[in-house]
């Protein structure tokens, strides 16, 4: 897959985000090894412990169709500069990701940077720590 297209994607995305509270827009697409691909939006709520980030949304949908794993991830919010994960959104794509998935940082079409989980996340806990 070309990560241009899950960055076109996850852009697309973007577009349906609810953000009545924060007016920050954030799309995801993620990727699965068969080739599928799961978008998500970021989910406002007055409560905002009910909010649900656009990269928890394409995940959990991916996991809901039966994809125990994630190939790369794309993600896009301010297209002004490249968008990380937030902490909880790094701790699920570390639950989901093989050691060799791409987390694609988008900030547009044809401006993004490619990142590994330890980068992200260095020294993420894991089911395997739990499994000791």
């Amino acid at each position: 897959m070309d990560y241009k297209k899950l960055a076109e994607i996850a852009i697309d995305a973007r577009e349906n985000a609810y953000v009545p509270y924060s007016k920050f827009k954030v799309g995801a697409a993620v990727l699965t090894y068969d080739g599928s691909i799961y978008t998500g939006c970021n989910i406002e709520n007055a409560s905002y412990g009910a909010t649900n980030c656009a990269e928890r949304t394409a995940i959990f949908k991916a996991i809901s169709e039966g994809h125990k794993k994630i190939k790369a991830i794309a993600i896009v919010g301010d297209m002004s500069t490249n968008t990380y994960p937030c902490g909880i959104c790094r701790q699920v794509i570390a639950e989901f990701a093989t050691k060799d998935i791409q987390i694609i940082l988008v900030k547009n079409e044809e401006n993004y940077i490619i990142k590994t989980m330890d980068e992200i996340l260095p020294g993420a806990f894991t089911k395997e720590d739990l499994l000791k």
